[in-house]
C-alpha cells in the first residue's frame, strides 16, 4: 500500500520512474562544434606546446589550450576556471585524465586571446595559475593519489612530492624536447591507486615496517576477524595478550609475511603503519600502456628506497632529474624510456643515470606462463 500511496502503478512499473540516477550522459556536455562534427574529424596537430587544433571534414576547426591543473583544487580556483570558460568557450571546458584543464574555442583569434589571458594569471607568490603545456613529446601533469591530506595509509605525501618534482621539470612541461611522451605518476603506498605500475617514471610511497599493535585498545576498537581477513598474505593471527595481569584479545603479526600494505589499518585503527623512519619512496621506471614500437610494459624498481625529506624531497627530485636528462640526451626519437633502457641494456641505464645497482633490483620473476601464454595485445605477423 505504501507504493500505491506514493503514486506507484503496478500495471505500469516504469511510469514516472527515474532510472538513471548516476552522472548524466557525457554527450549532453559537448560544445556545439564538437557535437556537430563528431565522427568527422580528419586530423589534429600540436601547434605549439599546450595548443592543439582539430580539423573536420566540414572545414570546422577546434583550437584547444591545455593548462596544468591540480588534483586538489579550491572552490575559488574552480570558479575562476568557469569564468574563463564562460568568457572564451561558451561555458565549455574539460579535465584530462592527468588533471590538465582544456579550454576549447572555435576560432584561432579566440584561442590567441584565451592563451594570453590565462598566461597572465598568477598566484600571489608569482607562480602560474594555469601554465600552458603538457602536450606531445614532453612531460605532462603527474597523476597522483591522496597523500597525507586525505588517505590513511600513505608512506609519503602526494601533493608535496608531485609539486617538488614538477618544479624541477617545469621547463619540460612547456616544451617538446623529449624523444617521446614521458609520463610520470605517483602513488603514496603499495595499494597504488595512482596507477604507477605502467609509467615511464613512477614515484611510490613505501612502508618498511609492519603495523604497530595497540593491544590495550585493539579489541575495543576493532572487529578482530575483519582485521585478520583483510590481510592479503595471511600475516595476522588472533592472539591472547596479558597487560597488567589482565588477558586481552588481540592479534600477532608474522613479520616475514607482511608486505606493509596497510589493509589491516583500514579495518583496525589500533594497527597503525605510518613511521617517520621506516616510510619513504621507491622509484620505478620503464612502464607504459602504449602498444607503439613495443608491447605495454610494467615499471621496474631502480631506486629501492629514498627517505622522506619534507618539504622538497631533494634526493628524490635530483634522482628523477638525472633519469630525465639521461633519457633526453641518449634515446632515439619516438623511443619511450623503457624501450631506451632495453635497447642500451639495463646495466648501461644505471650507469648513464648514475644510479646504484644492487642484486635486490634484479627482475627475476619467472612462471610457466612466461613461456607459454600470450601476454600482450600486440600481434606480430
Amino acid at each position: 500500500m505504501a507504493f500505491i500511496s506514493s503514486g506507484y502503478n503496478p500495471d505500469k512499473p516504469m511510469e514516472n520512474r527515474i532510472s538513471d540516477v548516476g552522472p548524466k550522459k557525457y554527450d549532453q556536455f559537448y560544445p556545439p562544434i564538437i557535437k556537430a562534427n563528431k565522427g568527422k574529424w580528419l586530423y589534429h596537430e600540436i601547434l605549439e606546446p599546450g595548443v592543439l587544433v582539430h580539423v573536420s571534414e566540414t572545414g570546422d576547426e577546434v583550437y584547444t589550450v591545455r593548462a596544468g591543473g591540480a588534483r586538489l583544487m579550491s572552490v575559488t580556483l574552480i570558479r575562476e576556471i568557469c569564468e574563463i570558460a564562460d568568457k572564451y568557450c561558451d561555458g565549455h571546458m574539460r579535465f584530462t585524465t592527468r588533471n590538465n584543464i582544456e579550454f576549447m574555442t572555435d576560432s584561432k583569434d579566440k584561442m590567441i586571446a584565451l592563451k594570453k589571458d590565462i598566461e597572465s594569471r598568477k598566484f600571489d607568490g608569482g607562480s602560474f595559475k594555469f601554465p600552458v603545456g603538457g602536450t606531445g613529446a614532453g612531460i605532462t601533469n603527474i597523476v597522483h593519489t591522496q597523500g597525507w591530506i586525505h588517505c590513511h595509509t600513505p608512506a609519503t605525501d602526494a601533493s608535496g612530492t608531485v609539486k617538488a618534482t614538477l618544479d624541477v621539470l617545469f621547463k619540460d612541461f612547456q616544451s617538446h624536447r623529449m624523444p617521446a611522451h614521458l609520463r610520470i605518476s605517483m602513488a603514496c603506498c603499495l595499494n597504488m591507486c595512482g596507477a604507477v605500475h605502467c609509467s615511464d617514471i613512477a614515484i611510490l610511497g613505501y612502508h618498511r615496517k609492519p603495523p604497530m599493535l595497540d593491544h590495550e585498545y585493539l579489541d575495543k576498537m576493532c572487529e578482530i576477524p575483519l582485521a585478520i581477513a583483510a590481510c592479503p598474505t595471511a600475516a595476522i593471527r588472533p592472539a591472547k595478550i596479558e597487560i597488567n595481569g589482565k588477558k586481552l584479545n588481540s592479534v600477532a603479526i608474522k613479520e616475514e609475511r607482511c608486505m606493509y600494505c596497510g589493509n589491516c589499518y583500514t579495518m583496525c585503527p589500533s594497527m597503525p603503519l605510518a613511521d617517520d623512519v621506516g616510510d619513504g619512496i621507491v622509484l620505478m621506471v620503464g612502464g607504459k600502456v602504449s602498444n607503439r614500437i613495443s608491447a605495454p610494459k610494467f615499471s621496474k624498481v631502480v631506486v629501492a628506497f629514498i627517505p622522506n625529506e619534507m618539504p622538497r624531497w631533494p634526493t628524490m627530485t635530483d634522482t628523477i632529474q638525472r633519469i630525465v636528462e639521461a633519457y633526453a640526451a641518449d634515446a632515439n626519437k619516438y623511443e619511450r624510456l623503457g624501450e631506451w633502457a632495453e635497447r642500451i641494456g639495463w646495466e648501461r641505464f644505471f650507469e648513464k643515470c648514475e644510479l646504484e645497482f644492487t642484486h635486490h633490483l634484479i627482475d627475476d620473476f619467472r612462471d610457466p606462463a612466461y613461456y607459454t601464454w600470450r601476454q600482450t595485445s600486440q600481434f606480430k605477423f
